[in-house]
């Protein structure tokens, strides 16, 4: 039967975008730096194990980026927090996922996920991006830059799949790009801070007093 979210049309669209300078981790191999197993199907796999729950809230970022989704298939998350054992639904690696001489880590993630488990929310929050799919650079595959608006436009309606697969979920938009999306189909959010930039402080604050003042 599947779950709620493989009943809607967000993986077809997911897995169906092709764009220059833009990297898709759920249908492309990553032929620099992947290890061996840890293709597409693979990040298919652990996505779906991160959606597979009915959460409590969504946090919506701006774009996957090089040092995280690129290689784990699941926003805000790392390599280094999967091998780890860290993330919710996703057991521990028994191998690498990249050939990287280190496991990949990304500050933002790190600081999401920290943020999550102190507030005891980590089981029941789901991670997305406004802009699902990695844009780079040309060239550059390790570099991450701004989606234009046109290919911010273009991930509108994977996040609408997704939110409609989760219709009681409380929305979070973290970063302004974020808040500009969720603006762009309707969908009323809850602001924070983009721990990015000197911005995790404020973050962690903005979460814990939103929580707070919900319960």
């Amino acid at each position: 039967m599947g779950t709620a979210i493989e009943r809607t049309d967000f993986f077809r669209r997911l897995q169906q975008h092709r764009a220059e300078n833009v990297f898709n981790p759920w249908s492309e191999r990553n032929a620099r730096d992947e290890a061996d197993g840890n293709g597409p199907q693979a990040r298919r796999r652990r996505l779906l194990a991160h959606l597979a729950i009915e959460p409590a809230r969504l946090l919506i970022g701006e774009a996957s980026g090089y040092q995280g989704c690129r290689i784990s298939g699941i926003p805000f998350t790392s390599e280094r927090l999967i091998n780890a054992g860290l993330i919710p639904r996703i057991g521990s690696e028994p191998t690498r996922l990249s050939t990287r001489r280190i496991p990949w880590s990304e500050p933002s993630a790190t600081i999401v996920w920290a943020t999550l488990q102190e507030l005891g929310i980590a089981e029941n929050t789901v991670l997305w991006n406004a802009f699902p799919w990695h844009p780079h650079r040309a060239g550059e595959a390790h570099s991450n830059r701004t989606p234009t608006a046109a290919e911010c436009a273009e991930g509108l309606p994977v996040l609408q799949a997704l939110l409609s697969a989760f219709p009681r979920a409380r929305v979070f938009a973290v970063g302004r790009q974020a808040e500009r999306a969720l603006v762009a189909i309707g969908r009323p959010a809850q602001a924070l801070r983009h721990p990015a930039m000197g911005g995790a402080t404020r973050f962690r604050q903005m979460l814990k007093q939103t929580l707070t003042a919900i319960s």
